[in-house]
């Protein structure tokens, strides 16, 4: 595949060495408009675009990817309020679009398991809450995977009903039907999602940890793969 990569940072590196070592070729390293609209026409040429940029900028960039009619891999999360709206245009409009709060293949099997333990905690009374601890540098809060995480426990769970950030309920109020999400913002950790049952008699955690950026880029480009020759808007539980 020609692959554009959208968001040259450190995710963006990482999705550039994956996808040689695949055998792709990475033909533009895109990280300003400007370098966009200099190159949009052997963009229009390329076979799919990996975005990893900031939450401000992803819809602006799918707009961009539907104009040309690309296909695109989405891994910036925070944008995920539009995506109704966006789906919808993807649909209507017959374009590809792959988007993923997670890539991490590990990750997406933790969600799998994520499902169970909520079904689990329901029938035997385990309280839940997550924790997801990450880089300083990451700009959304939570992160998408706790949130996807915190609405497959509502989805899956009739004792929860919605999901607060912990510091945001100023009340304090222990209110049996919210979900509460703690995000954590430290130093270089790439990524730590913890989901915790408790009951009176004992504690279950539902532990993910990456240890590098490698996982996600590989996801990417897997993904990248997958929608070779096909029209409409995929997840993860699609290329599972």
């Amino acid at each position: 595949m020609k692959i554009v990569i959208l968001g040259y940072g450190k995710m963006g590196h990482e999705v550039e060495q994956v996808a040689l070592s695949r055998g792709h070729e990475v033909a533009y390293r895109i990280d300003t408009e400007q370098d966009w609209y200099r190159n949009i026409d052997g963009i229009a040429d390329c076979d799919v675009v990996i975005e990893f940029s900031t939450p401000a900028t992803a819809i602006a960039n799918i707009e961009k990817c539907f104009e040309l009619d690309i296909p695109m891999v989405i891994g910036t999360t925070g944008w995920y309020a539009q995506l109704d709206d966006i789906s919808n245009r993807c649909k209507n409009e017959g374009h590809t679009l792959f988007y993923a709060p997670n890539f991490s293949i590990g990750m997406n099997f933790v969600f799998k398991l994520n499902k169970e333990m909520a079904k689990f905690a329901e029938k035997y009374d385990y309280q839940l809450d997550i924790t997801e601890t990450h880089h300083i540098h990451k700009l959304d809060k939570p992160s998408g995977t706790a949130v996807k995480l915190a609405e497959d426990i509502i989805d899956n769970n009739e004792n929860y009903e919605y999901w607060m950030l912990d510091e945001d309920d100023e009340t304090n109020v222990n209110n049996d039907k919210m979900l509460r999400v703690n995000s954590i913002r430290e130093g270089e950790i790439f990524g730590i999602h913890e989901v915790n049952a408790l009951s009176d008699c004992d504690e279950i955690t539902l532990r993910h940890e990456a240890f590098s950026r490698k996982g996600f880029a590989t996801g990417a480009v897997i993904a990248a793969e997958f929608i070779q020759d096909k029209k409409g808007i995929f997840t993860m539980e699609d290329l599972i």
